[in-house]
């Protein structure tokens, strides 16, 4: 760990420009956290629209009754 955390830093210092690899590194994790955040938030909407569904399945006023 503490070998990734020392090339990180020195990427950071590093003071000639970005290549083209550095550029698909960034994007890769950028798009690797977006994914995980959606699906994190898809799942807790849609727990919440199930909860929904059921409560108004239970009154009586769901499209199903």
């Amino acid at each position: 760990m503490q070998n990734f955390v020392n090339r990180f830093k020195s990427f950071l210092k590093s003071e000639d420009g970005p290549t083209a690899t550095e550029y698909a590194v960034m994007l890769a994790l950028i798009i690797i956290v977006a994914l995980g955040a959606i699906g994190t938030l898809g799942s807790s909407v849609n727990q919440a629209f199930t909860d929904i569904n059921s409560g108004l399945n239970t009154a009586g006023v769901g499209a199903g009754s």
